[in-house]
């Protein structure tokens, strides 16, 4: 709006400002009154309001207090390619002493000046009578490059002020211009008719260009990807320009059209979070057209998934919760226009909900490492010592996924294989260790000598502690077979032979040998023969062992588990009776089992078939068979034979012997950062055969895995167990083992964390100390650990002492009482938590018992010269000691102060001075007193109040001389009581009056002034400097003319033609083409040399990439970088870089590949 109202100020959004084309455009801002509004006011001209002409410009540097008064907001400036354009600022020069300083920028950063190119010319002029600066940006030949916003920077000595504008470069047509002045008023646009004549011409010579060729023959040429169908389409359609129709059609491509159907388009992409839903506008012209909306080229429908919604003429599409299926590239489409964007679905972090475990193996078995996160189907990297395992490296490993549990399995293990692995989300990692072992395989059930009878059946049998492992049974070293009398099975960890009808060629000696291991288990089978002798029928009853009488003991040692079968043969005429009795109820018959009935004292009789234990009676012979001896079968037996002519009897003595019980007691004694002490108390029962040692197992706690801690026995009951995770609770188990076994496993140890002790404390101090007491303080240790920290134990003692120890402090900090006065004692504090105590920190000097003697602890900048400058405020905080409190004093230069004008505040460990407003008869020795009965400490604080130094005197010129003039000057009569720094020196032109900065901090109170215009009168000024500033007001010499060189001297500028440095873009490296991953940010790169800089556009598929987040673009020197982050199969295509100046183009291609990885 070209006029307003009296006093109303200019909005804040902007001003447009046409230009016809081909004329110079000036756009400035006017400038600003105290309180924001125009300096001018409204309406039809004068000196109130707008007005015509190329002035404008900033008022703002001395407008009001303050900073400035530019307009907020930019200025919006349209002109056609090839024109000039002209942008101008004023600035009020009345209450500045020196020429502001003035910058021109395009964008943020890019400055503007002379190594911009000849097309950008700055200029400023004066106005004498106005006292306003004028300055202007004059840019030749307008190009497309030059659009966009710009600003200038106008930084005086204490103010400074900015404006921006905006050009656009597109506007064609009849174009108005606007002047915007300061003081000035409004006139009418001006018309240019030849102008507009000569525009449409030119379009009416394109139109007669784009009329050569059929409209379909474009819209072919359009489609096409390959670039050989080019010379196919003009050869079919008789066109013999080839070059000129690629030119064409590559402007055409290039060339953004305006939407006739949309009037808001969709953004370049979006981005929404995995679960949630994401909204898609778009704004159509007409209502009551049909829209389309499509995902991949397929076209949507409404659903519960994608909500269609009209409101007014915006088009809404809703996609609700949204998945990677989503992550796609969307359409809309309306009659024959389409929008593209693409959508990118974020997946939220995948936590790790089950870690991995610890897993112990031998070589050749299977391994599955397992874990399990938070989402189905997520990505997950698998590293083994910190080195990824891919499909690619190492064939070995397969990967597998269920739901939301992911498998790394190794068919077959090798030693090679042992490490540290670890799996990887974008939300978390957890480790496990593999430790693969050579196969040793135990014998639990050694195989046992039998002595068997023709007919009878010989089994041997065998354990070992692998299930899987298999073996070969041998006959004096040849192998034995399978047959219908010979039998061998395998299950589970038994192996058994079994002999029927054992004949004599059966006594032989058997082995057992596993498969892949070095052992062997051998037995003996002894065939028993039976001699039939004469018995009288009248024989007293005889029991044939080597063994027989009343007193003689045999002892049988059996295996748990095992049969017991004790033959016994006997004689005897009749057929004598045969009882078995057991341990101390011998002779009383306690428990007698008797064939066919019960015993003489009625106790239980067993059957030849029932039970476990039982007799089996045969003619010459008794036997007591024990299907499975246990641990309460071991005890003495005897057999007692009767008949009427007599009687016999036996004792034998069953041992069984078999695996330990489990350890006792097992427990943690203590725990370290990576370690742990386990200790145990043996078994009570050690199964009959001593204890040869024990293994140990360890877990973390809520896992199923048990892993070994050692292989070998370890015989002592102390274990210190290494290597685990600080912060990590696990539980341990103990293994007794004998010869026969190992024992089961004793309970758990309660649940425990490796942890250790606390560093020891930092920064002990002595904050307070009296007769009788000491107070300490400390800051916590720097490391606590995974354990904490419970509290801290303070000790101390006198030198040479021991310590002696107070109870647990939870603060840092704590006062001793109850101390000896005058004694020197020596003070340290220890962590304590459940690990135990830390490293004590210990006080380097021993403390002395008694009253604080009063010191002064004046601070490091007071121990100089304080200097303040005029009108500021003095606070001077100084702390002190000294018990009980002290006595304060404050003096200035030995007499009291005055508390009109200084304020004094004291405290227990301070004292402060406060001058609200310090003046410079502040300036001065301050003597500080602090007194304790007849003890004192004193310090002396120089405080120095300066201000600006009056300007110099006898400013004068000595002498002028060609080009040169001398100038001298006395120094200023008040120094602001502050040394002079030196001396700034400005000159004037009496046409102009525009003071220049000719020489900064000059020392010397004499300077001289050179490269002068002969012929013209200058006036010079002469500012004091000290460490507060420049002087407010100079010293001047009076005007001085400079005389004429003398005649007959004639200057003769030397005829050169200047170098030309521009240059059409030029590209120095192309583009390459790539395979990328999906998935892994990727760069393309290429290098391009123009002056002027040229502009950068990149393409996908020969649509220009706009502000995309995806996308990231950076020039650096000519090198040029596209960074496409996370691509995903759908950023695959044709890419290009284009760099355009007004002298050419340059264009590079090159094809990127994304791969999804199997």
């Amino acid at each position: 709006d070209g006029g307003g109202r009296p006093g109303e100020a200019l909005p804040a959004g902007g001003l447009s400002a046409p230009c016809p084309p081909g004329k110079e455009l000036a756009v400035g801002v006017p400038g600003a009154g105290p309180g924001g509004l125009p300096a001018g006011g409204a309406g039809g001209g004068g000196a109130g309001g707008w007005g015509p002409g190329r002035a404008g410009g900033c008022r703002g540097m001395g407008a009001g207090p303050g900073r400035g008064g530019c307009l907020r907001g930019a200025l919006s400036a349209p002109c056609p390619p090839g024109k000039a354009l002209a942008l101008q600022v004023q600035v009020d020069g009345s209450q500045l002493s020196a020429r502001p300083g003035v910058r021109w920028f395009k964008g943020k950063w890019l400055e503007l000046g002379t190594k911009s190119g000849i097309r950008f010319q700055c200029s400023e002029t004066f106005d004498q009578d106005k006292k306003v600066y004028i300055f202007e940006l004059l840019i030749g030949k307008v190009v497309i490059g030059d659009r966009g916003d710009y600003r200038c920077e106008v930084t005086g000595k204490e103010k400074s002020d900015m404006c921006t504008f905006s050009i656009d470069v597109e506007g064609l047509g009849l174009i108005k211009t606007w002047a915007l002045l300061v003081g000035g008023g409004f006139d009418s646009p001006l018309a240019c008719p030849r102008e507009v004549q000569v525009e449409e011409k030119k379009k009416k010579k394109k139109d007669e260009e784009d009329d050569a060729f059929p409209p379909e023959i474009w819209e072919l040429l359009k489609g096409v990807t390959k670039k050989s169908e080019y010379e196919r389409i003009a050869f079919q359609y008789g066109i013999t320009d080839l070059r000129g129709m690629l030119k064409r059609l590559k402007k055409a491509k290039v060339e953004v059209k305006k939407s006739a159907a949309f009037t808001r388009k969709l953004d370049p992409a979006y981005q929404v979070d995995k679960g949630n839903k994401i909204k898609m506008v778009v704004e159509i012209s007409d209502p009551d057209l049909p829209i389309k909306w499509y995902k991949n080229g397929q076209e949507l429908k409404p659903s519960a998934k994608y909500v269609f919604e009209n409101v007014g003429k915006k088009r809404i599409l809703t996609i609700n919760k949204c998945t990677l299926a989503d992550d796609a590239a969307y359409e809309c489409a309306v009659a024959d226009e389409k929008l593209f964007t693409e959508l990118f679905v974020k997946e939220p972090p995948v936590l790790i909900t089950k870690g991995l475990d610890d897993h112990q193996v031998f070589v050749g078995d299977r391994v599955q490492l397992e874990v399990e996160v938070s989402e189905e189907g997520a990505q997950v990297m698998w590293m083994k010592d910190g080195v990824e395992l891919t499909r690619d490296t190492a064939f070995k490993y397969r990967f597998k996924k269920d739901g939301k549990k992911h498998y790394l399995i190794i068919n077959e293990a090798t030693k090679e294989d042992t490490g540290l692995y670890r799996v990887m989300t974008n939300g978390g990692q957890s480790e496990g260790e593999l430790v693969v072992e050579d196969k040793q395989l135990e014998v639990l059930q050694d195989i046992a000598d039998l002595t068997v009878k023709a007919a009878e059946q010989a089994e041997f049998k065998c354990e070992v502690s692998d299930e899987k492992v298999t073996g070969k049974w041998y006959k004096n070293g040849v192998e034995v077979r399978p047959s219908k009398r010979i039998h061998i099975t395998h299950k589970g960890r038994f192996h058994k032979l079994v002999i029927e009808d054992v004949r004599p060629e059966d006594e032989a000696d058997y082995t057992f040998v596993p498969d892949g291991f070095a052992l062997s288990l051998s037995a003996k089978l002894n065939f028993l023969e039976i001699k039939v002798e004469y018995v009288p029928k009248q024989e007293p009853p005889r029991i044939h062992l080597d063994c027989s009488g009343k007193t003689a003991e045999n002892t049988i040692i059996v295996v748990a588990g095992n049969k017991v079968r004790l033959d016994v043969p006997i004689t005897g005429e009749p057929a004598p009776t045969v009882s078995w009795m057991k341990g101390d109820k011998v002779g009383a018959g306690a428990e007698t089992w008797a064939p066919g009935g019960r015993g003489l004292c009625g106790e239980w009789l067993f059957t030849d078939t029932e039970g476990r234990a039982r007799v089996e009676v045969h003619p010459d012979e008794s036997s007591f068979v024990i299907d499975s001896a246990e641990r309460g079968d071991e005890d003495t037996y005897c057999i007692t034979v009767t008949n009427p002519v007599g009687q016999d009897s036996a004792v034998l003595h069953i041992k069984v012997v078999d695996v330990p019980d489990p350890p006792e007691a097992v427990r943690i004694t203590s725990v370290g950062e990576d370690w742990a002490i386990l200790v145990w108390d043996p078994p009570k029962y050690d199964g009959g055969n001593p204890i040869t040692g024990y293994l140990m197992e360890r877990k973390k706690k809520g896992s199923m895995r048990w892993m070994k801690l050692n292989f070998e026995v370890y015989g002592d009951t102390t274990y210190e167990s290494t290597r685990m995770i600080e912060g990590v609770l696990y539980e341990m188990r103990v293994f007794a083992v004998n010869a026969i076994g190992v024992s089961q496993p004793s309970h758990n140890t309660k649940p425990f964390m490796p942890i250790a002790p606390t560093s020891e404390p930092t920064h002990l101090t002595l904050e307070d100390v009296t007769d009788t007491t000491a107070t300490l303080k400390w800051r916590p240790p720097d490391r606590l650990g995974a354990g904490g920290i419970d509290g801290y134990l303070v000790q101390y003692c006198l030198e040479g002492c021991e310590w002696g120890g107070l109870g647990l402090v939870e603060r840092c900090g704590f006062t001793v009482k109850g101390l000896p006065t005058g004694q020197k004692i020596l003070f340290r504090v220890i962590g304590v938590n459940i690990a135990g105590q830390s490293a004590p920190a210990t006080m380097g000097q021993p403390v002395t018992i008694r009253e604080i003697q009063p010191k002064i602890r004046l601070p490091r900048q007071l121990r100089q010269t304080y200097i303040k400058k005029v009108g500021e405020q003095v606070n001077l905080l100084i702390p002190f000691q000294g018990k009980p409190r002290p006595k304060v004093t404050w003096m200035k230069d030995g007499r009291p102060l005055d508390p009109k004008e200084v304020s004094i505040r004291t405290s227990d460990l301070d004292t402060i001075l406060f001058i609200r407003s310090a003046a410079r008869h502040h300036s001065g020795q301050y003597q500080l007193s602090v007194q304790i009965e007849n003890m004192e400490d004193q310090a002396t604080i120089q405080i120095r109040v300066v201000e600006k130094p009056g300007p110099p005197v006898a400013v004068q010129v000595k002498e002028v001389w060609g080009f040169n003039v001398l100038l001298e000057w006395q120094p200023p009569k008040d120094d602001g009581n502050s040394e002079i720094t030196g001396y700034t020196i400005q000159k004037a032109d009496k046409k102009t009056m525009e003071w220049f900065t000719v020489y900064e901090h000059n020392r010397l109170t004499r300077c001289t002034i050179s490269d002068l215009v002969m012929g013209n009168e200058y006036s010079f000024r002469v500012y004091s400097q000290n460490i507060c500033g420049l002087s407010d007001t100079p010293g001047a010499a009076t005007p001085v003319p400079h005389p004429w060189p003398p005649l007959g001297i004639i200057f003769k500028p030397l005829d050169y033609q200047e170098h030309d440095f521009r240059m059409a873009p030029r590209v120095l490296t192309p583009l390459i083409d790539r395979t990328v991953v999906a998935g892994y940010s990727t760069a393309l790169n290429c290098a391009v040399r123009g002056h002027p800089k040229p502009k950068v556009i990149w393409m996908k598929n020969h649509v220009e990439i706009r502000e995309d987040p995806k996308f990231l673009m950076k020039n650096s020197q000519g090198v040029l970088t596209l960074h496409i982050r996370k691509p995903s199969p759908f950023d695959a295509g044709t890419y290009s870089c284009l760099a355009v100046n007004e002298l050419g183009e340059a264009l590079t291609e090159c094809k990127l590949d994304v791969r999804v990885p199997q």
